[in-house]
C-alpha cells in the first residue's frame, strides 16, 4: 500500500468507510469482459491480462466442482452502430467491438461451458440495459463474486450497480485488471471503500469451500440455475 493509500484508508475507516458487506448463501461468478478485443494487447482497447486469466480459471473451476453459476459480459453493437449511444463518441476505439466479429467472442483462456449465462451489454456496467438482475434474482442469487476487466471502466460500473441492485459485491483483486497501473489501483481502492469488498481469490475459494461443506447448497442451486436457463432458452426456439 502506498502512502497516499494507507493516508486515506485510515482516514476512510475514521469516517466510516469501508466496512466490510461479506458473502451471502447463493454466489454468481461474473466474468465482466474478458473478451478478445480486450484481452488481446494489439487491439486499441487491449491490455495484458494474462495473470488475471490464469487466477479466474481457478475460480472457474471452483466454482464449477461446487456447482455453482458462472455468468459472463460481453460487448457487442450492430454495423451502424446505432445501439452505442454517446459512448462510442468518447471511444472510438468501441467500433472494434461489432456484434459476429471474432472481438466480442469470450477468450478461449476463459471459454464458457454449455449452460453458462452470456450477457450481451452495450455500455460498462454488467446491469445497465441488460436483464442479468433478472436472471440473478429469478434464482435466488445474492452474492456477485466479479472478475474480468477494465477496473476503472466495466468493473467499476458494475461493482456501482451491483450493490445498488441488492446484491453482496465481492470484486477479486488478482482477477481483476486495466490497461494501466495508476486507474487499476485507484478504482480497486474506491471500490473497496464504497461498493464492494476487494478480496483476494484465496478468500473466494475458501468461501466456495465453506458452501460445499455446509450441506449440498451448491449442487441444487447449479441445477436449479442449470433448469431455468435451459427452460429460457426452449422458450426462446
Amino acid at each position: 500500500m502506498t502512502d497516499w493509500q494507507a493516508e486515506t484508508a485510515a482516514d476512510y475507516k475514521r469516517k466510516g468507510f469501508a466496512v466490510r458487506m461479506g458473502y451471502g448463501r447463493n454466489p454468481v461468478l461474473l466474468a465482466v469482459d474478458f473478451i478478445n478485443g480486450f484481452t488481446d494487447p494489439s487491439t486499441p482497447l487491449g491490455g495484458d491480462f494474462s495473470a488475471q486469466l490464469r487466477v479466474t480459471n481457478s475460480l472457474l473451476a471452483g466454482f464449477r466442482r461446487a456447482g455453482l453459476p458462472v455468468a459472463y459480459t460481453t460487448i457487442a453493437y450492430a454495423p451502424d452502430f446505432h445501439d452505442a449511444g454517446l459512448w462510442i463518441k468518447k471511444v472510438p476505439s468501441l467500433e472494434i467491438l461489432v456484434r459476429g466479429s471474432p472481438m466480442v467472442e469470450i477468450d478461449a483462456r476463459v471459454q464458457p461451458e454449455a449452460g453458462e449465462l452470456v450477457v450481451e451489454k452495450k455500455f460498462a456496467s454488467a446491469f445497465f440495459g441488460t436483464d442479468l438482475d433478472q436472471h440473478l434474482k429469478s434464482r435466488g442469487i445474492d452474492t456477485v463474486v466479479m472478475v474480468g476487466c477494465t477496473t476503472s471502466g466495466c468493473i467499476r460500473a458494475s461493482a456501482i450497480d451491483s450493490i445498488q441492485s441488492g446484491y453482496h459485491t465481492i470484486c477479486v483483486r488478482d482477477a481483476i485488471g486495466d490497461r494501466a497501473e495508476g486507474p487499476h489501483e485507484a478504482n480497486l481502492f474506491d471500490i473497496d471503500a464504497k461498493y464492494g469488498d476487494v478480496v483476494a481469490s484465496i478468500e473466494v475459494l475458501d468461501y466456495i469451500h465453506s458452501l460445499v461443506s455446509t450441506g449440498g447448497f451448491a449442487a441444487k442451486a447449479q441445477q436449479d440455475f442449470q433448469r431455468w436457463w435451459q427452460s429460457g432458452q426452449n422458450a426462446a426456439e
